[in-house]
């Protein structure tokens, strides 16, 4: 994979032509921006279904009859150019079931559009975290296979995508759902690439308040254990129906993952599940529960990996709960100032393990955090 097309960008012309050279050696198909208008009925606002920080998604229709997704990058977008070329570099080379497939692009004059297969039932949070209004229940057999399938998506970013890619932005939005409510990662606009010999990357902080590790949103530093703290944000709320970054609970106001410790420490962990969930096995409930709490520790080190994830969401295995740590916690909040201003401020929470005897090699151990149990 190359980004020598980062670097074309000396006239409109020679940028365009380059792109598009680029673009057709990683075998994605180009459309053109009029075909394109035809296929969202001149982008009608009735076709929109998603919106981000980097353009708004219609749904179309292209001439053959098949359904595609069309995201139309934002013109005002600081870094849209750069985010695109990015998207298109990874998506076309990333094959795996749990991904969402790239069709397509435009890059016809300013124009900078990605096509994506269709996904029926939208996001994972306009189905989950809004289910009542839409009529849609997901039973627990659903939210398994929905967390297992991102699971292993994730998974397949950080071993086997090469280079390794670090997605940056896994919340409920950027999971989109099939006819069949199959899980596919989406929305690669925010992802870096993560050579193999880089422990970490310190980068410009992107994300979404709520799913932000601690230690990248405070510090900017950016390893492959800020996406698993993502995704265990994202298992608690498959498994709360809540919302992370919306809702608050108790008389603190706690966020979700401070929720899910704070009954942890109360042994009312089942407190958390969602009321629609009426049949589920407590066991496996509890089981994925505090993988999510593993998974939000707030020392990174202390997280285990995705591959790691898989297996102790998928096998009958007893968590070693004694290595398990206060998750961590990063806030955002306005203050004011005395002079009638507002001024930003951060707050971040978790208190490292006390227990000094375990080294960081040990909690990176499956074998460390878990038990197999025999079936």
């Amino acid at each position: 994979m190359s980004f020598s097309c980062f670097g074309a960008f000396n006239s409109e012309k020679t940028k365009s032509r380059e792109q598009e050279e680029e673009i057709g050696t990683n075998n994605v198909k180009l459309f053109s921006h009029n075909s394109l208008r035809s296929a969202t009925s001149h982008f009608h606002p009735s076709n929109k279904i998603g919106g981000g920080g980097f353009g708004v998604v219609y749904r179309g229709i292209l001439r053959d009859g098949s359904r595609v997704a069309i995201k139309l990058l934002s013109s005002e977008s600081k870094q849209g150019t750069k985010e695109f070329l990015t998207e298109i570099n990874m998506i076309s080379t990333a094959r795996h079931s749990n991904l969402v497939q790239l069709i397509g692009c435009c890059v016809e004059d300013r124009h900078r559009i990605l096509l994506y297969e269709y996904l029926e039932n939208n996001s994972l949070a306009s189905v989950l975290l809004r289910s009542k209004s839409k009529g849609v229940h997901l039973d627990w057999p659903k939210r398994v296979a929905i967390c297992m399938g991102t699971a292993s998506g994730l998974a397949y970013l950080h071993e086997e995508a090469k280079p390794q890619i670090v997605h940056r932005d896994i919340k409920a939005s950027n999971i989109l759902l099939d006819e069949n409510f199959h899980p596919k990662i989406g929305d690669f606009g925010l992802a870096k690439l993560f050579p193999d010999n880089v422990t970490h990357i310190s980068t410009r902080v992107a994300g979404t308040v709520g799913y932000l590790a601690p230690e990248y949103a405070l510090l900017g530093q950016l390893t492959k254990k800020a996406d698993v703290y993502s995704f265990g944000v994202l298992l608690l709320e498959i498994i709360s129906g809540k919302s992370s970054s919306m809702a608050a609970f108790g008389e603190d106001l706690l966020v979700l993952v401070e929720w899910a410790w704070q009954l942890k420490e109360q042994e009312r962990l089942l407190d958390l599940v969602d009321p629609e969930l009426t049949e589920y096995p407590a066991r496996d409930m509890l089981r994925f529960i505090k993988v999510g709490l593993f998974c939000t520790q707030a020392a990174s080190k202390q997280r285990p990996t995705m591959k790691q994830v898989q297996d102790m969401l998928s096998k009958e295995v007893k968590l070693n709960e004694k290595l398990l740590t206060e998750p961590g916690v990063y806030r955002q909040y306005n203050s004011q100032r005395s002079g009638g201003g507002k001024s930003s401020s951060m707050v971040i929470k978790g208190k490292q393990h006390k227990n000094h005897s375990a080294s960081s090699n040990q909690l990176d151990s499956f074998q460390s955090m878990t038990n197999i149990l025999p079936r």
